[in-house]
């Protein structure tokens, strides 16, 4: 949640500052502001809203620095507000932008309040600035000041600070909330998140868990967690600036759902040329750990918790391997029973989600045989925590709501469910058999993908509704819930997902006329079922749209709109049938007039409880 940008360089720094704001928008997009330190001192603009109107007020105003820092907030402590914006600032020459939520800001606040600070915002981020400032006043230097503060502080925190009197630092903390140093020629920056600064680096330091590190022109001091000067790795990101563009797409999740046929052909090459090679995806520990797994563990949040329950399906039924599945904002807790040998696996598009985070940093149980990740950032926080790693190599995903990692993660997970069912015995004949069906995968999402305009006419229909209902039945339950979430997520329309079989169990109570009812039949074993749960729902009224394999024979009549899918392997059903689902969610979002991209109250990266 949030996005900083911060730059020091010997030139005009406040373009620098706009466009990565302008790139980290998914981040948060209720205010943004920026302050620029020149000679003369610190200069802020402040505005509620988007980047957008940031980047007039700062150009009527003429701003320029060569030391500044900037962010684009979700709100977390305060409405959003231009007195809630970032950055902060204390004594009018310190400022300071902050992504996290500090836990203790409230005794923080009263400590300031009594020895005489005043404050102007809503936000927890103010005590931090008014702290650095009574450090600084104490005789500290800035970077010791930050030092010391941050041993006061509980929660999540990722820090950039500049002072008048020492113009030419860039102090930087991360603890909990991602950071990176952009390294440039005579010139570096940090940012939450590298895309941020493509535009000027392809060379990025990323800060470790309580590193704090001294910016200048000329270098970076990067001490960590105990106060002891620390080297870390230069990473070279090989994306191209384009990666994070719309190009011709209106929105990027447009662009990012018919980007899927070829993320998912990056998330499969080299991997799955035969069942001896499965495992080489995995790292060179998946042998030995995976020859202990006896059951699997997968925690995840939101679109990633639904890969997840795909996942369990494929595992118990095609390995035979047991699975639990659980939010991680639950699973982190709660006291829970670790069966011996237990493989963690963990899902996560950022690699930088807070509570999946906290639940793999709780996985000292011994009976834990191994800990997997299963990432689109290889630099994550998540890939650097875990002794597995898959790569789902979706490329950068800006839409807040997930489209092209979830069909990434969903491949991945049917690889490891693969790899692991060969250690147990699976028949190489088997595993072929699967094999074949994901090599056809990427043109499978072709053809669903090529099923736009008719979704387009569909989607019509819900425009002035304000309830949906989605049915699956098995491994299709996920995927109705997925398609739950991305309607409500981008258009506003309330919907809920349920198993089909349970309409009898009270979700038929709230079925009439202006209620729609999407349904997911693929031809499985399963087919007949679902069709006299849908005759139940004609029975009440109800109107059903749904997405059936060509070969179920799902026929059209009133208030049954039907749209025929490609035929589909069983196994690769659920990814495939996600796909139009989106594509319907996105098209009554266009229609709706919401914003598609950055829609209200939500933000990309979870970042914070």
């Amino acid at each position: 949640m949030c996005g900083i940008v911060g730059a020091i360089a010997q030139r005009n720094v406040t373009n620098i500052l706009i466009t990565g704001l302008k790139r980290l928008e998914y981040r948060g997009y209720d205010s943004a502001g920026v302050a620029l330190l020149d000679d003369n001192g610190i200069t802020r603009v402040r505005r509620q809203g988007k980047v957008a109107g940031l980047e007039d007020a700062a150009h009527e105003q003429s701003v320029t620095g060569f030391t500044g820092i900037a962010h684009t907030r979700w709100a977390t402590h305060g409405k959003p507000s231009e007195a809630n914006a970032h950055p902060h600032m204390s004594g009018g020459d310190l400022a300071l932008v902050h992504n996290g939520i500090i836990e203790n800001f409230q005794a923080l606040k009263d400590e300031l309040e009594a020895a005489g600070y005043h404050f102007q915002s809503q936000t927890d981020t103010e005590v931090i600035v008014h702290l650095v400032h009574q450090a600084l006043d104490q005789g500290l230097a800035l970077f010791d000041a930050v030092s010391a503060v941050a041993k006061k502080l509980e929660g999540a925190y990722a820090l950039g600070v500049i002072h008048a009197s020492e113009p030419h630092k860039l102090i930087a903390v991360r603890s909990g909330s991602p950071l990176v140093i952009g390294l440039g020629i005579d010139e570096n920056y940090i940012a939450s998140d590298q895309l941020a600064l493509l535009p000027v680096t392809n060379r990025f330091i990323f800060l470790e868990e309580g590193d704090q590190a001294e910016i200048t022109v000329d270098g970076i001091r990067i001490v960590d967690a105990s106060g002891v000067a620390a080297e870390r790795s230069i990473h070279e990101f090989d994306g191209t600036h384009e990666d994070a563009e719309k190009g011709e797409y209106r929105h990027y999740m447009q662009k990012e759902i018919f980007e899927q046929p070829a993320a998912i052909q990056k998330t499969l090459e080299e991997r799955i040329d035969s069942p001896e090679t499965l495992i080489n995806a995995f790292g060179e520990k998946a042998p030995a750990i995976f020859d202990q797994v006896k059951t699997v563990q997968i925690v995840a949040c939101g679109t990633s918790y639904h890969a997840g329950m795909v996942a369990r399906y494929w595992l118990e039924d095609i390995a035979g391997i047991p699975c639990q599945v659980e939010v991680a904002s639950e699973f982190r807790y709660r006291n829970h029973v670790v069966p011996e040998g237990t493989l963690f696996v963990t899902i996560s598009q950022s690699g930088e989600t807070a509570d999946t985070l906290a639940a793999l940093r709780d996985t000292a149980s011994p009976n834990y045989v191994g800990r997997l990740a299963i990432c689109n950032v290889d630099s994550s926080s998540l890939v650097r925590e875990s002794e597995l790693v898959f790569l789902t190599k979706a490329g950068p995903e800006i839409g807040v709501a997930s489209t092209k990692a979830f069909t990434t993660q969903l491949t991945g997970l049917l690889i490891l469910v693969l790899a692991l069912g060969r250690r147990k015995g699976l028949a190489d004949s088997e595993i072929e058999k699967v094999l074949a069906e994901l090599r056809q995968l990427p043109n499978l999402i072709e053809q669903a993908s090529a099923l736009d305009k008719p979704i387009e006419s569909l989607s019509e229909a819900f425009v002035e509704k304000h309830h949906t209902l989605f049915l699956g039945r098995g491994v299709q339950y996920p995927v109705a819930l997925e398609g739950a979430l991305k309607l409500k997520e981008i258009s506003y329309i309330h919907a809920e997902a349920y198993p089909a079989g349970e309409l009898k169990h009270g979700p038929l109570a709230l079925v009439d006329s202006e209620m729609p009812v999407v349904a997911v039949a693929p031809n499985d074993e399963l087919l007949e079922k679902l069709k006299s749960n849908l005759q139940e729902v004609r029975a009440r009224g109800g109107e059903l749209f749904v997405f059936a394999d060509k070969n179920a024979h799902v026929k059209e009549s009133e208030g049954v709109r039907v749209l025929n899918m490609p035929a589909v392997p069983e196994t690769i059903a659920p990814i495939v049938y996600t796909v139009p689902l989106q594509l319907l969610s996105y098209h009554v979002a266009v229609l709706r007039g919401t914003d598609v991209d950055q829609p209200r109250n939500l933000a990309k990266s979870v970042t914070v409880e």
